[in-house]
């Protein structure tokens, strides 16, 4: 098991991709802890993991929130090994039509959360000194330019803080890395129309969408020892769909 008793923190873990990256945490041998905005979510996801599994209240947007979260997972578990910032929103919004809230929430959750998350978890990793990992999920959007302005925005921010943050803290051991999906079968794609739907898998080289357990078992790679060489890196996984 590659993740035998390391703590990982995984945000938007109430479904989708989030609660696919904590099953297969699991059955890796982590310690998994899922954090979402809706608690009960988060606690349907960790269903038969037993004492090794936490679900905790987490509202990634809000800085107060998120160092609550961090500390309970620190004094339950003691140490905070992975970071998973997963968390994310859209808003199908017209450039011109966009509303002020609907550019200050999706920037908010996937970039701002992204931030708060990690500076809170480097607290914690560089408090212990010990190594740590944290990845974050971009998205190919921040590619290709094709979605909503305030997602490709976002999701295009998060690449460049990996690359912030993983020069800054290599000399502490803690690697950084993003994986870039590309479209992935999760609740999120249900707001999809479906011409755009259809417009996205002709763009696919490999004709289909991405499965989550897919995003999951790339996460536990960048996660392991496998990858003590890889820091900085935005990883696509996305069918061919755009190239990094």
């Amino acid at each position: 098991m590659k993740l035998l008793n390391k703590v990982a923190f995984v945000t938007g873990a109430g479904q989708g991709m989030g609660r696919a990256i904590v099953r297969h945490f699991a059955e890796q041998g982590a310690k998994v802890v899922a954090a979402d905005i809706n608690l009960e979510a988060a606690r349907q996801s960790i269903e038969g993991l037993g004492d090794m599994a936490l679900a905790v209240s987490c509202n990634v947007a809000d800085s107060d929130s998120v160092a609550t979260a961090m500390a309970g997972v620190y004094a339950h578990f003691g140490s905070l090994d992975v970071l998973v910032n997963n968390a994310g929103i859209g808003s199908i919004d017209a450039f011109a039509q966009t509303p002020d809230e609907h550019w200050q929430r999706v920037i908010g959750v996937n970039l701002t959360g992204t931030f708060f998350c990690s500076r809170e978890a480097v607290k914690l990793m560089l408090a212990a000194a010990t190594p740590g990992v944290i990845i974050n999920i971009s998205s190919t959007a921040a590619l290709t330019g094709e979605g909503p302005s305030h997602y490709c925005a976002a999701k295009a921010g998060v690449m460049g803080l990996t690359r912030s943050m993983a020069r800054e803290l290599a000399g502490n051991g803690i690697r950084v890395n993003t994986i870039v999906p590309g479209p992935t079968n999760t609740p999120l794609m249900a707001d999809i129309p479906d011409d755009w739907m259809q417009s996205m898998l002709k763009a696919i080289p490999l004709g289909r969408m991405g499965e989550t357990h897919e995003i999951a078992r790339v996460a536990a790679f960048l996660a392991s020892e496998d990858a003590a060489f890889i820091t900085g890196q935005n990883l696509a996984v996305n069918g061919g769909m755009a190239f990094i």
